[in-house]
């Protein structure tokens, strides 16, 4: 069985903060191993540095890890590197000088390049990632906003190959929550932060007083720093919502199978794993259409992916479903068999299975 180095500099699979990206992370670890590889933990060190005023710091700390993984696999080094999530806030210096070294190949997964970034305090943080991303044999694509850049940047030999998120059905058992009758049953699952998150909040307050006269519910599991605006936001409709605050798994796979529609306006939202958790349950989504949300939501088939940022059109489409209940019925189906069948993580397995099976011995390109 072929050992796999993994690292992600972005955030570590054992980070005591959930995160869809420690759940991403996870989540490959476990899809490298049902590929038929024995996966590895090389380093816990995180580069994210959101100003990138310490990155001259992680870079020495990432450049002496290095060293001392260099020196510990030298007698029997892993088959490859595997490095989840490299982008100018989150480089990986380490990855690159260990395959260096050792001779073995460099695969990145969710690379994202922004020459925007090239100057101004980020400098360091650009420059690291493109180096990263030139030195990759293999880019797994799970962002399509991703793509055009990797692809104008692409090195000559670099292969660039999709691996869409996915998730794991075994952790989501379909549960016997019946879909209460009576008005509209809606759920928002997402953490509660500044930025991105609060303005999503924002906006799904707005689609919800577009509604109209249509009966609605909405259950939100979430918590975080922005908790007290949510609920501000929030507040004008009662106890039509109910926040639930964190919820365990077990927890949310109940709420995703009582809900008739999971809504979130993802404001630049990478993919969305509770998109792709609530289709799981046969809950479809209504989702704004940010960075990978398409290739998580089938547009008409599991769901309502509408124009990014856009709270009338997020409205519109959760009163079109809900005046459509045969529609809504079809996409519950739908959502099921895409979510646990076609992003599954058998499925995911088998693409990572052929796209890293031509990287085992002898490395595919030079990468001096």
């Amino acid at each position: 069985m072929s050992r796999v180095a993994f690292y992600a500099p972005l955030k570590a699979p054992g980070h005591p903060v959930p995160s869809g990206e420690r759940t991403m992370a996870r989540l490959l670890l476990r899809a490298l191993a049902a590929a038929g590889f024995a996966p590895e933990l090389a380093s816990a060190l995180r580069t994210r540095d959101p100003d990138g005023a310490q990155h001259p710091v992680l870079k020495a700390a990432s450049l002496e890890e290095a060293g001392r993984l260099i020196a510990a696999y030298q007698a029997d080094p892993p088959a490859l590197w595997f490095t989840y999530h490299v982008y100018y806030k989150a480089p990986d210096w380490i990855g690159p000088a260990v395959s260096r070294a050792l001779g073995i190949a460099y695969v990145v997964a969710e690379g994202s390049r922004s020459p925007r970034r090239a100057a101004g305090p980020h400098a360091l943080g650009h420059a690291g990632a493109e180096a990263a991303l030139d030195a990759a044999d293999l880019i797994l694509v799970m962002n399509r906003r991703d793509r055009p850049a990797l692809e104008a940047a692409r090195p000559r030999g670099q292969v660039l190959a999709d691996l869409p998120p996915f998730l794991d059905p075994a952790e989501w058992p379909v549960t016997d929550a019946a879909r209460a009758p009576g008005p509209l049953r809606l759920v928002t699952v997402a953490m509660m932060r500044e930025g991105d998150k609060l303005a999503s909040y924002r906006l799904l307050a707005e689609a919800l007083g577009r509604i109209g006269d249509r009966p609605w519910t909405l259950d939100v599991a979430g918590d975080g720093p922005a908790s007290e605006a949510v609920a501000a936001l929030l507040a004008p409709f009662g106890d039509r919502v109910r926040r639930h605050g964190s919820v365990a798994p077990a927890g949310l796979s109940g709420l995703y199978g009582g809900a008739d529609l999971l809504v979130w306006p993802a404001v630049n939202e990478a993919y969305g794993m509770a998109l792709l958790e609530a289709q799981a349950h046969g809950c479809p989504v209504v989702a704004g259409g940010y960075g990978g949300v398409p290739d998580v939501v089938r547009d008409r088939v599991t769901g309502r992916v509408t124009p990014p940022g856009d709270a009338a059109a997020l409205a519109a489409a959760i009163h079109g479903l809900a005046e459509a209940p045969g529609t809504l019925a079809a996409m519950r189906d739908a959502a099921l068999a895409f979510a646990r069948e076609e992003r599954g993580l058998d499925a995911a397995a088998a693409r990572l299975r052929a796209a890293l099976a031509p990287l085992l011995g002898d490395r595919p390109r030079d990468h001096a």
